[in-house]
């Protein structure tokens, strides 16, 4: 059985590795006024943080059932089955939106996954995905080592501006005005498919060695992980920080991503991530 591997925008895998795995994208997209753009196709990340300098406050939507449907068909034509891997239900349709379409096409079989967590921790999934289909593993056995996974996987992440949660709802103005005069730096993570916080910290370092506490508290048992650090327009802080943590962490393989132009337009620029995953 031939299978193909579909994820969507928001995993932030890059477009060589994309190609190179055979994982086809679906794009979210981010609005700003009435222009509408795709992102990963229409828009990067450095090119969204410019953007949103300058004009008023974006926002996100899904992709449309439909696009999902045209992809489907098009891969039944090569393809028995796709796995089709995408961020958390909890604060997306988009995965619904998989369900949706996998019941309009025939011809092949559809396996939605959701990842119930974002960025490139839903990456990882989409890269393991695509590496066992490649070695002709059936999909059910992809699916059921996805899930395996899932025991594993961990994101948190830290916003340096709350007037983005604030906008998107998650913050009340005057909780927003109290946070900023504190420095306080919200740590949050996914449980139960949403983003939630998980503790309120005073200073951005504090924040950061909280998230490797966490970190090596997983990878203590010895066990080998593949880890990101996820930045939104940081990357040498981002680069510092994976030198620094590579060599403490010899068990742990590091990688660096980003908060894309739809995460970004809820965590801000400046936030930071650190994700990771048994391999």
């Amino acid at each position: 059985m031939k299978t193909a591997v579909v994820t969507d925008s928001t995993a932030y895998i890059p477009k060589e590795l994309r190609e190179k795995m055979n994982i086809h994208m679906v794009p979210l997209n981010v609005i700003f006024g009435n222009e509408a753009y795709q992102e990963e196709i229409d828009i990067n990340a450095s090119e969204f943080y410019q953007e949103v300098k300058n004009k008023d406050f974006p926002k996100t939507s899904q992709p449309p059932v439909g696009q999902f449907a045209q992809l489907f068909e098009r891969l039944s034509k090569d393809y028995d089955a796709v796995i089709s891997i995408h961020l958390s239900s909890g604060i997306s349709g988009t995965y619904q939106g998989a369900v949706t379409a996998g019941g309009m096409v025939e011809g092949i079989k559809v396996f939605p996954f959701d990842s119930e967590i974002s960025c490139m921790v839903q990456g990882f999934y989409a890269l393991e995905a695509a590496d066992r289909a490649l070695k002709g593993e059936r999909p059910e056995v992809i699916m059921a080592r996805l899930e395996e996974l899932k025991k594993s996987a961990r994101a948190y992440f830290m916003v340096d501006d709350l007037s983005h949660l604030q906008r998107g709802g998650r913050l009340s103005s005057a909780q927003a005005f109290i946070g900023g005069l504190l420095q306080v730096k919200p740590l949050l993570y996914f449980e139960n498919k949403a983003i939630v916080p998980f503790e309120k910290i005073r200073t951005r370092k504090k924040a950061m060695r909280r998230m490797v506490d966490l970190l090596e508290e997983d990878v203590m048992s010895g066990a080998h992980y593949q880890a990101v650090i996820i930045h939104a327009n940081r990357e040498e802080e981002a680069i510092a920080w994976q030198n620094e943590l590579a060599a403490i962490y010899p068990n742990v393989e590091f990688s660096i991503s980003y908060f894309g132009a739809v995460i970004g337009t809820h965590l801000g620029e400046g936030a930071m991530g650190l994700g990771w995953m048994k391999k």
